[in-house]
């Protein structure tokens, strides 16, 4: 039974895909960042071992991380980072979560660590809107743990030859943990990243993940631009760094996007 006297839960969105270099981290930092612009109240959970998305934001201060959130039942509260960004908050992460997959694994919950995190009741005083999973370039237990806490997957998916390969399993993977542990998981959609519409290879990738994935696909492509490369060396988001450049504006098209679709099923 819900609880009537807590506020409306924020709506999580796991930024998934178990390939590298895709642009997991630029989404998190940048739809949080444009989320934020149009008013909403964001938290980046950072469950990625390297911790780009913290630092990304110039968030150093990390005596709790992700890492004690799951691992050791922080208190939420004492994760949670302010950044130098309005309305936008981070859990961030360390080397220290690369030992976390092993560690779950004693854990007869572990594939629910996360989402209990989440729901504290103290996460009620920050009035959150969204929360967005920064995952971890693997289908790992980490990874499982984000699906299991999400309402929704977001999947960024490089225009590159390899695009489509390996989306079959990571499509899998979410079924699986729709069918045994989160049922109301969904997909948000798949945003095409590092696009240059002067190149044949990128606009054939985008016909073929349209062809393929129909309407969960994006409108909103994100290009290749420099802009969006050299932020995260200033410890901003694009949009504070540039906030006319392409990325910015492809980031903002992205997060009007998602405020007016509707998810669909795994």
């Amino acid at each position: 039974m819900s609880d009537l006297s807590r506020p409306p839960a924020p709506r999580i969105i796991a930024i998934a895909n178990q390939k590298g270099g895709v642009g997991k981290t630029t989404t998190a930092i940048n739809l949080a960042a444009a989320l934020a612009e149009a008013g909403h109240r964001v938290l980046i959970v950072d469950l990625d071992p390297q911790g780009n998305a913290s630092t990304g934001y110039g968030v150093d201060d990390r005596a709790l991380t992700t890492y004690d959130l799951i691992i050791d039942d922080a208190p939420l509260e004492k994760v949670i980072r302010e950044t130098q960004t309005d309305n936008v908050w981070i859990c961030p992460a360390t080397t220290d979560l690369s030992s976390a997959d092993i560690e779950m694994m004693a854990n007869e919950k572990r594939s629910f660590l996360l989402r209990d995190a989440l729901r504290q009741v103290e996460i009620d005083r920050f009035a959150f809107e969204f929360v967005l999973i920064d995952c971890p370039p693997s289908l790992s237990l980490l990874t499982i743990n984000a699906m299991v806490a999400a309402d929704a997957v977001l999947v960024p998916l490089q225009a590159e030859f390899f695009a489509l390969e390996g989306l079959s399993q990571l499509m899998l993977t979410i079924r699986e943990v729709r069918a045994s542990a989160n049922p109301d998981l969904r997909i948000d959609g798949v945003l095409l990243t590092m696009h240059d519409a002067r190149n044949n290879l990128s606009l054939q990738v985008e016909q073929d993940a349209r062809d393929t994935l129909g309407e969960l696909v994006f409108q909103t492509v994100v290009p290749r631009n420099v802009r969006v490369s050299e932020a995260p060396s200033f410890a901003v988001p694009v949009l504070a760094y540039d906030p006319q450049s392409k990325g910015s504006q492809a980031y903002r098209a992205l997060a009007k996007e998602l405020l007016g679709r509707t998810a669909v099923p795994a």
